[in-house]
């Protein structure tokens, strides 16, 4: 750990690609706040309800993303960088513990865990670059300019209570991810350069790969933890064996050619990385909906399954499926129609499945995951053949 100058600051070409470990303990931090919010939708009894959890879930994992761009953008070995983590990191566990009342009493606990990373994230690169008048600075302080703007809408919200607490957070999330997609366009600034913006490495494609393997695990931690309080009747264990399936599956979808993201082109990869946050966090939806689904399961496998949550057992894997496939479309300029035909066989379930129980639901969408990912199989193998002219 050293604490470096302006330009050590900024990550070198010849740096090693590999997380940190101290980048790989954040990662930690934010998939215990994924179960969490997983748990939470399991027991929402709304859809207001669900649509709340998932505008906090959006905020958490836009913290990650941006982080993972810092240390992309920035070397993680050194201090100020290191620091940046830890803080986020403790502001991370600040909004998990805060999430079951993140719209009542502890609400503005968690605007200002959420809030207090992201500026001083801002004030600490902003002071370190302009030190050393390094040209990066900008770019810091375009980025703290947008994170500045939305505090004050999340910090609004937290004192206000019913609609307009939630607006107010509406509004502070699309603020974040608006200002991110049209590259922090700043007053006296302008936007953040392109050959900055897209300024990445093969770091951050394994960043976003070690981050959704962790997440997936959720799938099996969520009913673990609920089955471990529960009698392990046949029923139950079968939702549980189903829960693990359904997480190699949904592995093996996210993999299926996943090593090509660290091997793309320069503009590829500034592409990949436009592109990352939006198609990984609706993955990542799909994997809190499984899981939350696989809850339910165990909470009750038999009788009539409710229509919410024949949407998260169903929607989930679809959400995923659909994630992975538009990533795989901007990347390829191919839309992958082999995956993509899969979803309509889990839309045509969804008006028959309240009337079977919970644990036939999930293992019907099990085997809709297990056909597409036979489908890549054998799409491989169809391509082996002609290319070899059998």
């Amino acid at each position: 750990m050293t604490t470096g100058d302006g330009a050590s600051l900024v990550r070198r070409p010849d740096a090693s690609n590999r997380a940190t470990l101290l980048e790989l303990l954040f990662d930690v931090v934010f998939v215990a706040a994924i179960a969490l919010v997983s748990m939470i939708t399991a027991q929402n009894g709304s859809w207001t309800d669900t649509g709340h959890t998932l505008l906090l879930f959006m905020a958490i994992w836009w913290t990650w993303s941006i982080t993972s761009v810092t240390t992309d953008f920035y070397d993680p070995e050194q201090r100020p960088i290191q620091v940046v983590i830890m803080v986020t990191a403790l502001g991370a566990v600040g909004t998990a513990a805060t999430l079951p009342r993140a719209a009542e009493a502890h609400s503005l606990i968690f605007a200002v865990a959420y809030v207090a990373p992201h500026v001083l994230r801002g004030v600490i690169l902003v002071s370190a670059l302009h030190r050393h008048r390094h040209k990066a600075q900008e770019r810091a302080a375009r980025f703290l300019f947008w994170f500045a703007v939305s505090a004050i809408l999340w910090l609004l919200g937290a004192m206000l209570p019913g609609k307009p607490h939630w607006w107010l957070w509406t509004a502070a999330v699309a603020i974040e991810y608006v200002s991110t997609a049209v590259r922090f366009p700043t007053p006296w600034l302008g936007r953040v350069p392109v050959d900055q913006y897209e300024k990445v490495t093969e770091h951050l494609g394994e960043r976003y790969q070690q981050f959704v393997i962790l997440a997936l695990g959720d799938i099996i931690l969520v009913p673990t933890l609920k089955i471990s309080a529960s009698d392990f009747a046949a029923p139950r264990l079968a939702g549980f064996v189903t829960a693990f399936i359904t997480m190699l599956l949904l592995w093996q979808l996210y993999v299926y050619r996943s090593g090509s993201i660290l091997t793309l082109t320069k503009r590829q990869r500034g592409r990949a990385a436009r592109l990352a946050p939006y198609t990984h966090l609706v993955m990542l939806i799909g994997v809190v909906c499984v899981a939350a689904g696989a809850d339910r399961v165990i909470h009750q496998p038999t009788g009539e399954t409710p229509l919410r949550e024949v949407v998260l057992m169903l929607g989930g894997p679809a959400l995923f499926l659909l994630g992975r496939a538009i990533f795989t479309y901007r990347l390829d300029a191919g839309v992958p129609w082999h995956r993509l035909a899969w979803l309509p066989v889990l839309g045509v379930m969804v008006p028959w499945a309240p009337s079977w129980p919970s644990v036939l639901v999930t293992a019907a969408a099990a085997l809709v995951l297990a056909a597409a990912v036979a489908s890549d199989i054998l799409r491989d193998r169809w391509r082996q053949k002609a290319q070899s002219g059998e």
